[in-house]
């Protein structure tokens, strides 16, 4: 295998902590899940999954080639990459910060729609389209060779982390929002863990000075 070990364990982490803030995927899933039911929140699932996919074909097509011949594009991204995340800090620690748990009430939809929603979401969802885009760049090794291979493991690890804490969110939403609903303490605990976890990432990112390399 050439992604080091190192590799998968970054990427799973900063998949966890992405998967465990507040963003478009979970707020969608939780509410589906509360007002519809498990099914129709592990249907919806299914829709998320395929967004993850297109996006990992994307990153295994030839991110690496577009950045090595365009270095500008990348650190460009890069540091927007960090931004965002810092954006996504700010979200999660400042007075008054929106919790995920809060579910929105929407209208029962067939299964064939719920997975459409769900598609749709994680391919307009900006966090996810940074992670591809510019996390998961991070990761890669060009000393190791096979570039693609490398984000194809990557990515494969992402959406495994992804889509476990994803089903469990699912399967739980409706007692996870009445007990997290009675104890707000909770809630700001969550918010300003997962603030400190991608404050730190973005700091990480920004600071690192890393080419990516075109695929031998």
């Amino acid at each position: 295998m050439t992604t080091s070990p190192h590799a998968l364990l970054g990427i799973a982490a900063v998949a966890l902590g992405l998967v465990l803030t507040p963003g478009p995927n979970m707020i969608y899933l939780v509410s589906r899940s509360v007002t519809q039911g498990r099914r129709a929140g592990l249907v919806s699932l299914t829709g998320v999954a395929a967004g993850f996919l297109v996006y990992l074909l994307a990153a295994t097509a030839g991110l690496a080639t577009v950045f090595s011949l365009v270095p500008t594009l990348y650190t460009a991204l890069k540091l927007g990459g960090a931004a965002y995340l810092l954006w996504l800090a700010w979200k999660a620690v400042r007075p008054g910060g929106e919790s995920a748990f809060a579910p929105k009430a929407l209208p029962v939809d067939p299964p064939r729609r719920l997975f459409a929603m769900g598609f749709v979401t994680n391919l307009l969802n900006p966090k996810i389209a940074i992670l591809y885009v510019s996390l998961l760049p991070q990761f890669v090794d060009p000393g190791r060779g096979h570039v693609a291979g490398q984000s194809l493991a990557l990515g494969l690890t992402q959406i495994t982390v992804a889509l476990t804490v994803n089903a469990l969110i699912v399967l739980g939403a409706g007692s996870l929002a009445a007990f997290l609903g009675r104890r707000p303490t909770w809630l700001r605990v969550q918010r300003y863990l997962m603030g400190t976890v991608l404050a730190g990432l973005a700091v990480r990112i920004a600071a690192d000075r890393s080419r990516v390399l075109a695929t031998p």
